[in-house]
């Protein structure tokens, strides 16, 4: 008989708040001082405790969408390739010889490390599943049903059970078997015909698709697991990357709606609203700024610029005028910036009511202020020691988010296994076949 699998996983381990601010840097000033990020009491108990996510899964996507169920109390048991594991594991070293990747999406996760081409460790796989509330995997299309781990099968197997399979075009048309990565589908999805220069499209600085399939997997694996408790019975979810990203072109596929011209790539401004995007200050700074309604460009001309009369100037009239003539109007609000250093226009944008940004790269999001003052900063482990990551958006008054270590491949293996009802002697044969760690 198998083995319970639910929990599995200790408790909260405590964030330390131990980060000295710099202009642009963060430097780790201790470890021993240890404070919980809330000073409130609460209670012990996550939404998702109890729940186990089996996942065959690497890259991205869902990576992504397991450790956010991780985060609420799941215990995800990560299955990964014997020896090398997921090949995001290798994507860098930027992480004290780590991938910055794996170890921003799979932190509190455990590590079984097996062959799935070698029958015992597939039997594995399934006797964890029968004790499993979910299954996810983005493995090469048509992959897991080789296996004999397609929905119809699973479902026999375990009528509670939910699948998430996350593919880049989903699991039929023409584009069912086509093998797809994130900037692909960036290009698939019409994301680059809007981003960039006129001259030049762009893709995301980040994985932009993969990031939108693992979203959409995670809030629809909640979504079952809240029908699940109504029904009693599992469901298949099938996440397509194009159609993930395709939702957040929504915007842009109306902008251009019956044929209409498309928005134009505007760099960093938007495509149409101005002004909106960054400015040039004096000292060679730049300001991020924008203006969402007319009261917002009245007080601009009023008390930025200094030049009420702009505000009724035929040109800039409406937003529709300014946009139409966006250059007119960036050299007269350089001509004001050019006198101007960045902190003398920020504080005119402060003063006046609009909204404004500093132009951050990475050494100022890991120093800014907004995110020390609000204690967002934890520690967790890795194989390389401990590094400092970003607690999960939305701070909760009820738990506190799982924030646990970065698994090494195979790592929880024999304990899994164990809990399998396996022997040490089993064990001991599956090592040394190699079918896992």
């Amino acid at each position: 008989m198998t083995a319970s699998l639910r929990g599995g996983v200790a408790g909260p381990g405590p964030c330390l708040l131990s980060l000295a601010l710099s202009a642009s840097v963060v430097r780790v000033v201790s470890f021993a001082k240890v404070q919980w990020i809330s000073k409130m009491k609460k209670h012990s108990l996550r939404p998702l405790d109890g729940i186990t996510v089996v996942s065959l899964e690497h890259a991205v996507a869902a990576p992504f969408c397991t450790r956010q169920l991780a985060d609420l109390g799941a215990r995800v048991i990560k299955v990964e390739r014997p020896g090398s594991g997921d090949f995001a594991r290798g994507y860098d070293q930027r992480v004290n010889g780590q991938s910055s990747h794996f170890t921003w999406i799979n932190r509190s996760k455990q590590s079984l490390a097996l062959d799935l081409k070698r029958p015992d460790a597939l039997e594995a796989l399934m006797q964890l599943l029968e004790g499993a509330d979910v299954l996810v995997q983005n493995l090469a299309p048509g992959a897991a049903a080789r296996m004999g781990l397609s929905w119809e099968v699973l479902k026999a197997h375990n009528p509670k059970l939910i699948v998430c399979d996350i593919s880049g075009y989903g699991a039929d048309g023409p584009y069912r078997d086509k093998k797809a990565y994130d900037l692909l589908i960036q290009s698939e999805a019409g994301f680059l015909s809007v981003t960039g220069t006129p001259e030049v499209p762009s893709k995301a600085g980040i994985s932009v698709a993969d990031i939108a399939a693992g979203m959409y997997a995670y809030t629809n694996i909640l979504s079952a697991l809240l029908l699940r408790g109504r029904t009693g019975e599992g469901s298949h979810i099938d996440v397509s990357m194009l159609e993930a990203l395709g939702e957040w072109m929504g915007y842009p596929m109306y902008y251009a709606w019956e044929g209409a011209p498309p928005p134009p790539r505007t760099g960093a401004s938007h495509a149409s609203i101005y002004p909106y995007g960054p400015f040039e200050a004096g000292d060679g700074g730049t300001v991020m700024l924008g203006l969402q309604n007319e009261r917002e460009w009245k007080l601009f001309c009023e008390q930025v610029l200094l030049q009420p009369a702009l505000a009724s100037d035929a040109r800039f009239d409406s937003n529709a005028q300014r946009n139409a003539n966006r250059e007119e109007l960036r050299a007269l609000i350089l001509d004001v910036f050019n006198a101007l250093n960045a902190a003398q226009v920020v504080q005119r944008l402060d003063a006046a009511g609009i909204a404004n940004a500093r132009v951050n790269d990475m050494a100022g999001l890991w120093a800014h202020p907004q995110l020390a003052a609000r204690q967002r900063w934890c520690s967790v482990g890795t194989p390389a020691g401990p590094v400092q990551a970003l607690l999960p958006p939305g701070a909760n008054s009820a738990f506190d988010y799982r924030m646990e270590a970065v698994p090494s491949v195979g790592e929880h293996s024999e304990a899994i296994l164990a809990e399998l009802g396996w022997s040490a002697e089993r064990i001991r044969a599956l090592y040394a076949e190699e079918a896992t760690l």
